[in-house]
């Protein structure tokens, strides 16, 4: 017993198994063997390496963007001619991932709290059972008193207490904004993907031109234009190598319940003694700004790592030789008597010889003589 587990271990730890090699001269599947080589070799270089940087290690992108607005426009009002600033047409005033520059708005000057007759948006009546009193619909302006008036020589709605008088946003007015600056490059540069793609100043209609959308119809009705910043560092190379990609997309369909983008907001005054307001719907196109990015650099693990898993995919190339060579061509049987040895769990009877391991011995000395 003692024997045994010393020969047994002696033999683990003193033996060493390896295949058995066989050399097949075929043209067919020797040209099959190199060709799917070459393609694995050029997947685990070309691809793994050169194209997805196999040997480097990556990690995420932590941003902050600041964004300023530039820019006069100018609008006639009842003949009156008035100048905005940025101070008037960008909300918020200090834009920051997402901001909206004001292109068209409806002002409705002058309200006070009062009585007067609500807008037909909210619905129309003919007498007064209509209106009832204290109730507000969704599209209300104010609270109803339970009076059906004139709104107009031919219409009748409901009279309401609230900031008069309503809003009417029916024709939604042209705008005047400028389209086109002419620029020197650096300080007063302007972005453009083939001229000028590294410089941080954008023309508005450029942007809304690149993200596939009208800007006559968005200046109008509004939108919303998403613009992203990537950016890819191979932080193998010097640091002026990272520079930033601008791209721009529309951030809704052409078919949409509600189309375009507006707000309301409103300027308070007291005027004799009364509070008024001046109420603006405002048309714009908002900006969402969006970073993504990572930086990469060499590092050893998953560079040994990706040089492992190639050699491991080079495996394929022999499995699919076997598969071809020994179930395929028409020499099939003879190839698999020369690649596979059958032997079975029987030993030589006791004073019998091996005649395998005589017939290897004759084997080794002829060989011995005719070297």
């Amino acid at each position: 017993m003692a024997r045994r587990l010393q020969d047994k271990l002696a033999a683990f730890f003193f033996e060493y198994d390896t295949p058995r090699m066989v050399l097949v001269r075929n043209k067919k599947v020797g040209i099959v063997f190199r060709l799917i080589q070459l393609v694995v070799f050029i997947y685990v270089v070309g691809w793994v390496f050169v194209y997805e940087k196999g040997y480097q290690t990556s990690g995420g992108l932590i941003s902050s963007v600041s964004v300023k607005l530039k820019g006069l426009a100018v609008t006639e009002l009842q003949s009156k001619l008035q100048v905005w600033d940025q101070a008037d047409y960008v909300f918020p005033a200090q834009g920051d991932n997402s901001f909206v520059v004001m292109t068209n708005f409806i002002m409705t000057p002058q309200q006070a709290q009062n009585y007067c007759a609500e807008n037909p948006e909210g619905g129309t009546c003919k007498n007064n059972s209509g209106c009832t009193p204290g109730k507000a619909k969704r599209k209300a302006q104010g609270i109803r008193t339970g009076k059906c008036v004139a709104f107009n020589s031919t219409v009748q709605t409901c009279e309401i207490f609230g900031w008069c008088p309503v809003e009417v946003d029916d024709n939604i007015p042209r705008n005047n904004l400028v389209e086109e600056v002419n620029a020197s490059y650096m300080k007063t540069c302007l972005y453009d993907k083939k001229l000028h793609p590294l410089c941080p100043l954008f023309n508005l209609s450029y942007i809304v031109q690149e993200s596939g959308q009208d800007f006559s119809r968005l200046a109008v009705k509004g939108g919303v234009v998403g613009i992203t910043i990537d950016w890819d560092c191979d932080l193998d190379w010097h640091i002026r190598h990272c520079k930033p990609i601008y791209e721009f997309h529309g951030l809704y369909g052409e078919k949409k319940l509600s189309e375009g983008f507006n707000f309301r907001f409103a300027r308070h005054y007291v005027e004799n003694g009364t509070n008024r307001r001046h109420l603006f719907k405002v048309f714009g196109i908002r900006f969402d700004i969006l970073v993504d990015g990572k930086a990469r650099k060499f590092d050893i693990i998953p560079t040994m790592t990706t040089i492992g898993s190639g050699i491991g995919i080079f495996g394929v190339a022999t499995v699919l030789c076997d598969l071809l060579l020994l179930h395929i061509l028409p020499k099939r049987h003879y190839y698999k008597q020369k690649k596979f040895k059958y032997a079975e769990d029987m030993g030589p009877k006791a004073g019998e010889h091996d005649p395998a391991a005589t017939s290897s011995t004759l084997g080794l000395q002829e060989n011995m003589r005719t070297s």
